[in-house]
């Protein structure tokens, strides 16, 4: 019997966003809509491999940590009876089939997956509660391993074999394709508001954005919160052990922004040196003042540079000497005058006024700025 398309599911293009943010250098290829391409490549795993069940699992590049059993996998394509169930999820690496994959960049194949004690509850969901066999094989991008291509249940009834490992190997490669495009277009896109030390925003998106911002609180009437940060003691870095360990600083700090402040509707910006801001829209002081603290005990309790930052260089493993000067401003749409730019002015500099007052009171604290 001839069988059409499988129907596979994947996370809305928004939420895929974030599973792109890999670095890599600027290039300049067509813009790829990744949702679709994610599809194709289950669609035609299918196909050459007919399959009831299939998935492709990423790891999320902006929490994602050297040691790989700690990172989580999500599944952001699927197809198969338990789709709606499974789409979205995330897993621990260190556990089930992926796990072992995604840790060891090696390929595994269970031929009897019923009594395979490798196979977790969650390939259990996966399959509907009906594991026979599950071939898995790594992604890779840049050399480094991102994921995980994953196939369950063949329909013949016969277990894969190795000769399936290497026709699924060809799709695993197709997949890493497929995100190395996404990457590189979505690298080029960014290019004009991106910082490139740290990938956060850069002072000119900040700028413009922000006054989009304040436009949106006025006519929603809800208010809006700025972060002004400045790295405390970050010049002795520089003095001590040179400005190459000091941009990793700056590269840490970055990321540990993108970690901390888990909102796709807030701007992450570098402003200019160690000098960083955060805008919360839809927000409260109060809410603005618990993210200041939570940015603040997380510089705190980092290591920075704890890897090699150039050849010859050691980890440095700084905890304890970088701490954070923050201040928060509330802006509140009734006090909505003059024109944009002044409006956004205006809120950056009462942040700013107020991450000085930190400074000057002793470093490493929280100042509210006056209403």
């Amino acid at each position: 019997m001839t069988r059409g398309p499988v129907a596979t599911h994947s996370l809305p293009a928004g939420e895929l966003e974030r599973f792109l943010e890999r670095r890599k250098l600027p290039t300049t290829v067509p813009q790829v809509d990744i949702e679709p391409y994610l599809r194709e490549v289950l669609q035609k795993s299918a196909e050459f491999l007919p399959s009831e069940s299939g998935a492709v699992l990423l790891d999320d590049p902006t929490c994602k940590v050297p040691a790989r059993e700690e990172n989580e996998l999500h599944y952001v394509a699927v197809f198969g009876p338990a789709s709606a169930a499974i789409l979205g999820r995330r897993i621990s690496a260190r556990v089930g089939i992926p796990g072992i994959v995604y840790r060891t960049g090696q390929p595994y194949l269970s031929a009897d997956a019923g009594s395979d004690p490798v196979v977790s509850d969650e390939a259990r969901l996966f399959t509907a509660g009906r594991p026979s066999s599950i071939i898995a094989l790594p992604i890779v991008i840049q050399q480094t391993i991102c994921g995980v291509l994953e196939m369950a249940n063949p329909r013949d009834g016969q277990p894969y074999s190795q000769r399936d490992v290497r026709l699924l190997e060809i799709f695993a490669d197709y997949t890493a394709s497929t995100l190395q495009n996404a990457l590189d277009a979505k690298r080029a896109s960014e290019l004009a508001k991106r910082d490139d030390l740290t990938g956060l925003s850069n002072g000119r998106w900040l700028h413009a954005r922000l006054m989009e911002m304040l436009d949106e609180a006025d006519a929603t009437g809800r208010e809006c919160v700025a972060i002004f940060l400045d790295l405390d003691n970050f010049k002795s870095v520089n003095d001590h052990y040179g400005h190459f360990a000091g941009s990793q600083v700056l590269r840490d700090f970055g990321f540990l922004l993108k970690r901390v402040v888990d909102r796709d509707d807030a701007i992450v910006a570098r402003y200019g040196g160690d000098e960083f801001v955060v805008v919360l829209p839809q927000s409260t002081l109060e809410q603005g003042r618990q993210m200041a603290e939570q940015i603040r005990r997380m510089v705190l309790e980092t290591t920075f540079v704890d890897q090699p930052y150039d050849e010859g260089y050691p980890p440095l493993h700084l905890r304890g000497a970088i701490s954070a000067s923050v201040g928060v401003a509330l802006y509140q749409p009734r006090h909505g005058t003059g024109t944009a730019e002044m409006r956004k002015n205006a809120l950056l500099r009462r942040a700013d006024d107020a991450m000085y007052t930190a400074k000057g009171s002793g470093k490493d604290r929280v100042v509210i700025a006056p209403a």
